[in-house]
């Protein structure tokens, strides 16, 4: 099984012509009338680029949910060959950076009055990572799906021909730890085994900062996270990519036992305000079938219509259906 994090669309069929390149007026404002659409950045996953098929359907989805989406793909290189090297190379640090100065500076995002941000596979915890530090313009309703938030305890292997994945790998599993390694393969920067808990407190390069894990915290983390009005967490059912899959859902998995994130002290003691989002009822688990990142047009047409669209959603609009593998479970 490749540890590669591609968007895997099941179903889509014909959509409509690419949002990405479509250009738009920007009509956004303050005013309770405008039923134009917030725009919608995404962060594609691991060995996957800004420009692959997948993430254009999924912009043409978001656009048909909601006409008049301008999407927006986040990347690190125009290239998207570079962009795809960059996804497993790069410091984490630097990557967040960067997207946080360019969706500051595009003409449209802002100008916005908030955005709406859907991460796929690691690039939902890198959007989070957006909110954390940034938060400019503002979040209004993040998704992300197979995430790593509570980080990754073993690396899978990548498929013979992958090159980039296989050498990438090669270096991790024969030192996570290295500064050299933290500072320039991304999956290591979010690696936590639970065996090697304070190993990854001492250099962790990304993943315990934005956890507020060590003892100094950020405050400001914790505030911008409660400005979220909707954190969408999708966890894959029969996840065989992600380990644990329970990282989807910040859940602690430590050989047999599995602690769920309100049994956690990062959600006791509020490190970055998942307690206090939950409580105003912004926090949402929910659960997609199938293996990682294998999407289908339901799913996203779903949570696109529940959670994205104009500033000022109709009543109950941000409030998905009930239905089994919701917060019930947890």
């Amino acid at each position: 099984m490749a540890i590669v994090h591609s968007v895997r669309l099941l179903a889509i069929g014909s959509l409509l012509t690419s949002s990405f390149a479509k250009p738009i007026e920007p009509r956004l404002g303050n005013g309770g009338d405008d039923d134009t659409p917030l725009p919608l950045v995404i962060w594609h996953g691991l060995g996957d680029t800004y420009q692959a098929d997948g993430m254009h359907q999924v912009g043409e989805l978001a656009e048909k949910i909601n006409p008049g989406t301008f999407v927006y793909p986040i990347r690190m290189d125009e290239d998207a060959a570079r962009d795809r090297y960059s996804s497993f190379v790069g410091n984490l640090t630097e990557h967040v950076a960067k997207a946080c100065a360019d969706i500051a500076a595009h003409p449209i995002l802002s100008t916005a009055p908030a955005i709406d941000a859907l991460g796929f596979s690691q690039g939902g915890q890198f959007l989070r990572a957006y909110v954390e530090r940034c938060n400019k313009p503002p979040v209004r309703s993040l998704i992300t799906f197979g995430s790593q938030h509570n980080g990754i305890s073993a690396f899978r292997d990548c498929a013979p021909t992958d090159w980039i994945c296989r050498m990438a790998m090669a270096v991790l599993k024969a030192d996570a730890w290295s500064s050299m390694v933290q500072s320039r393969l991304v999956p290591a920067q979010y690696y936590r085994n639970p065996d090697e808990y304070e190993q990854y407190l001492e250099h962790s390069n990304f993943l315990a900062d934005i956890n507020n894990e060590r003892e100094e915290k950020n405050e400001q983390y914790k505030k911008n996270m409660v400005k979220l009005e909707n954190f969408v967490m999708y966890m894959f059912e029969d996840d065989t990519t992600v380990i644990p899959k329970e990282t989807a859902w910040f859940g602690e998995v430590n050989g047999t036992e599995s602690t769920p994130l309100r049994a956690r002290k990062m959600y006791s003691e509020d490190w970055i305000g998942l307690r206090e989002l939950d409580r105003k009822g912004g926090l949402k688990f929910r659960k997609a079938p199938g293996d990682h990142m294998q999407l289908s047009e339901e799913l996203l047409t779903e949570a696109f219509g529940d959670f994205y669209g104009p500033l000022n959603l109709r009543p109950g609009r941000s409030e998905p259906r009930p239905g089994p593998g919701g917060d019930d479970d947890l």
